[in-house]
């Protein structure tokens, strides 16, 4: 699976008809969803298109036509999405009509290719699934524990100086295998 980390954009053209595409995270859709309404308001056609992974893990798939004909514009654009294996990711695509029908096969055609056109701008991560673990040392383990973690290019989230040093890290199970064989028998890894 695959995921984008910030907002792209592309515009297609077909038949004077412009497609503005924006391609982002999906935990932004709201507030992209309302930015491109405010900035596009002679626009007609708001279509939108998401798959995200739920806290079971499972993909959530949506999509609107926004007023284009059933069919012809949201399951086109989410069917790339799916097609490309994306997710936690989410497209809207702004139409301005040109004065020229399409006509359903041409306007599937369209939001399929100005997808298409967006994602191949876009920057593109493989998505891992992430879990939460914590390592505890002394402070004098500190700088050792960070150059192993800086190394494995693993991700601390949260450092509490207590007792000892208390890491909050987020990693993929691939990564806890190597981060195990590398930490001494003093520092723990929960």
């Amino acid at each position: 699976m695959k995921f984008v980390q910030k907002e792209f954009s592309h515009t297609y053209e077909e038949k004077k008809s412009k497609f503005i595409a924006h391609i982002f995270p999906y935990e932004q859709f709201n507030e992209i969803m309302t930015r491109l309404k405010n900035e596009h308001p002679k626009a007609r056609h708001h279509v939108y298109a998401y798959r995200h992974l739920n806290e079971f893990d499972q993909i959530v798939e949506n999509s609107s036509d926004d007023g284009e004909p059933k069919g012809t514009s949201g399951k086109p654009s989410l069917a790339v999405l799916s097609g490309s294996d994306m997710i936690n990711t989410a497209v809207i695509i702004v139409r301005y009509f040109g004065g020229i029908k399409l006509g359903t096969g041409g306007l599937v055609k369209a939001y399929s290719n100005s997808v298409n056109e967006v994602l191949n701008v876009s920057e593109v991560k493989n998505y891992e699934k992430l879990i939460i673990k914590y390592i505890e040392c002394e402070y004098n383990d500190l700088s050792k524990v960070e150059y192993i973690l800086n190394a494995l290019k693993i991700n601390v989230k949260n450092k509490e100086f207590l007792t000892n040093v208390k890491l909050e890290i987020s990693l993929t199970q691939e990564k806890i295998i190597e981060l195990e064989s590398q930490l001494s028998r003093n520092i723990k890894l929960y």
